[in-house]
């Protein structure tokens, strides 16, 4: 698997990472030691969790396999602090005090002394930004973190938070998309200005761009989750429908598959350095790791991106 460069930084990730969201949830730790065997096996070097993810227990059920199913040295672990949930209500605290113990408790469960990229995961309206940072600025100081950065960022938050911070942010973690856009607007001129890389959530919009939606909701997707249906119900029609039909079509003269086209054109964007993808199970898995990742003929990329520019 093609590993590549975050932002101007020296760390290096695979353009592919394995993210952990539905560990411990949807995902269960036998499903998830065979994803983690599989996505190794590959070539795949990079794991995102959070935690937040399943109250802990992705990063639990990772921990247990860091040094088993793969060496702790051959991976590259990314978390994230500054949300929880509670009683089933998501709360935002990026206070120092809430970041450094969300660590504490995250180097824990992963089993590791440290981590090779922390994110602070959400804006916080109530916290100071310079609080926030010189949470991440010590984590680094400290040894205990190697790399730090932000997620879920606008391009405004993004640039003041890179002036201000005395660690260099590398990395914002947004979503980013075919159907997804909107982080073009502000945060890539941002991000290509200052040198920091994207990683890019949900870059198969919310499992749109898998080709699994058109015609019908499958029982056993997220779609069909009464729970979990609004997640990715505003990627089923309009605009996206198109952009779906087109990356379909495209795929099929390339004799590739739909999320083959969408990851590629997505991995070609400014300023991007990697995605982080998520699978229920291990066949999902496999076939994103099947991807060729190529780079998609300069026509078809044109194509794509005329239809899923959206509207401004």
């Amino acid at each position: 698997m093609q590993q590549r460069y975050v932002g101007t930084s020296g760390l290096r990730v695979s353009a592919v990472a394995l993210g952990t969201m539905s560990w411990g949830t949807d995902t269960d730790e036998e499903t998830a030691r065979d994803q983690l065997r599989a996505y190794t096996a590959a070539g795949g070097t990079t794991i995102d969790t959070s935690v937040t993810y399943g109250e802990g227990r992705s990063e639990a059920i990772l921990g247990a396999m860091v040094g088993d199913v793969v060496a702790r040295s051959e991976v590259v672990l990314v978390s994230k602090a500054g949300i929880t949930r509670r009683n089933g209500k998501r709360m935002v605290d990026t206070s120092r005090r809430a970041m450094l113990t969300a660590l504490d408790s995250s180097l824990a469960r992963l089993s590791t002394d440290h981590l090779d990229l922390w994110l602070a995961h959400a804006w916080d309206d109530n916290v100071p930004l310079e609080e926030t940072l010189s949470a991440l600025d010590y984590a680094v100081t400290s040894g205990r973190v190697r790399y730090a950065g932000v997620s879920n960022y606008s391009g405004w938050q993004l640039a003041r938070a890179a002036t201000l911070s005395r660690t260099p942010l590398v990395a914002n973690q947004v979503e980013y998309s075919l159907l997804q856009r909107g982080a073009e607007a502000e945060v890539t001129p941002a991000a290509e200005h200052l040198g920091i890389g994207l990683l890019c959530w949900a870059p198969l919009g919310r499992g749109a761009l898998t080709g699994k939606y058109r015609g019908q909701i499958p029982a056993d997707s997220r779609g069909g989750n009464d729970a979990l249906a609004g997640y990715v119900q505003p990627y089923l029609s309009g605009l996206p429908a198109r952009v779906t039909e087109a990356a379909v079509t495209a795929a099929k003269g390339l004799d590739r598959q739909p999320l083959d086209v969408a990851l590629s054109w997505l991995l070609s964007r400014p300023a991007v350095s990697g995605t982080v993808v998520g699978a229920r199970t291990a066949g999902q898995l496999k076939q994103i790791l099947d991807a060729t990742l190529e780079p998609l003929p300069e026509q078809i990329e044109a194509v794509l991106d005329e239809i899923s520019t959206p509207a401004r």
